[in-house]
């Protein structure tokens, strides 16, 4: 493999919705180098960091039919039984609940859980809480797919959060998704939640670290007991 080869693995390609930002970046670093050298520093390391917030890798996701494959880079924060947003006009029954909380640092590219067609899309204005607390599944801003799958519906959920301000779609009502393609990035920390038949068992625990495209977190077409998880 030659330099060039080893350099270009190396460089994490940038999702388009972040360029107006580092333009942004950019422009107020140099502004800034010329008023004080120091706030050009700063500035640029402010740059730097809109660049590797936007990042967008490629990710190996399994294909098999039942795999639940997690939506987003994050920490699991929430494995629990609740009722499904109203907007996407499922039965008011509580499902499985996975909640995937990102910090400002993971990557927000949001990948389809499974594949299917999406029965129901709807976007909910609402309030900008802290996303880790249960509530904001219910009260923050969202935006809500029901996404048809050959072994039953899932829910996913997009919540912004106390910095997360605007949820991008890259799909619409009646789309076909495949399982780890991208349907969505919101900016600058924020939640997805997954909603599953409570027949299905989740194969993560809360506190595990979960990655978009690849890591499963549940597998619909298995009828194994539900596990149980230890930190060590």
């Amino acid at each position: 493999m030659s330099l060039i080869d080893s350099c270009r693995k190396l460089i994490v390609p940038i999702h388009k919705e972040g360029y107006l930002f580092i333009a942004i970046g950019v422009a107020a670093t140099i502004v800034l180098g010329q008023l004080w050298s120091p706030f050009g520093w700063v500035g640029a390391l402010i740059t730097l960091w809109i660049c590797y917030f936007f990042r967008d890798p490629i990710r190996i996701t399994p294909q098999r039919e039942g795999l639940v494959i997690s939506p987003a880079d994050g920490r699991v924060s929430q494995v629990a039984l609740a009722v499904p947003p109203p907007e996407l006009e499922l039965p008011a029954e509580p499902m499985t609940r996975i909640s995937i909380f990102m910090n400002v640092f993971d990557c927000h590219v949001n990948r389809a859980p499974v594949s299917g067609t999406i029965l129901k899309m709807a976007y909910t204005p609402g309030l900008f809480l802290n996303a880790e607390l249960d509530k904001a599944s219910d009260d923050n801003e969202r935006n809500a797919l029901a996404i048809q799958t050959p072994a039953g519906i899932v829910g996913v959920v997009q919540i912004a959060g106390l910095i997360a301000r605007r949820i991008v779609p890259f799909v619409k009502q009646g789309d076909a998704l495949a399982t780890g393609e991208r349907f969505g990035l919101i900016r600058f920390g924020s939640r997805v939640d997954v909603y599953l038949p409570t027949s299905v068992q989740p194969l993560v625990g809360e506190g595990q670290t979960a990655i978009a495209g690849e890591t499963v977190l549940a597998d619909m077409s298995a009828t194994e007991p539900k596990r149980s998880f230890r930190m060590i």
